[in-house]
């Protein structure tokens, strides 16, 4: 099998991943879009906290770190003139609960950032990407 976007109207597509799943992405009305979904950019950056954090939730499981919140908050730059591609994007992973282990939560990012993630891989390859963490709203030392 293999993936596939429709036109829908206006610039809003419905896509078939090679998994069989249905998604909708669209843009702003400004350019022709209908604002009913998500942008192409906006799925990139889920789709980089979504891979890191899959593999972070497995790593600290398999560690045996229990927490009971775990949230990926980005912020990116974007060049200025087309294509507008990202330059810049930080991402802080943060977590709350009792006697979360720093250390094995540095290790869990670490790994999902520098081996698992694979979009976070190519990303890297052309964007300046950077992590840091906070436990319990306190920033954790990652370097």
């Amino acid at each position: 099998m293999c993936a596939y976007v429709r036109s829908v109207k206006g610039l809003a597509f419905s896509g078939m991943t090679d998994s069989g799943h249905w998604l909708m992405m669209d843009t702003k009305e400004g350019v022709g879009g209908l604002e009913g979904a998500v942008a192409p950019m906006e799925m990139f950056l889920q789709a980089i906290m979504g891979c890191t954090g899959m593999d972070v939730v497995s790593l600290l499981k398999k560690m045996k770190v229990h927490y009971t919140s775990f949230e990926i908050h980005e912020e990116h730059e974007k060049a200025q003139e087309h294509p507008k591609v990202f330059t810049r994007i930080g991402l802080t992973y943060r977590l709350e609960g009792d006697d979360i282990d720093p250390e094995k939560v540095k290790k869990a990012v670490r790994l999902s950032m520098v081996r698992y993630c694979s979009v976070t891989a190519m990303a890297k390859a052309t964007v300046d990407m950077s992590w840091k963490i906070e436990i319990n709203g306190e920033a954790v030392q990652t370097s």
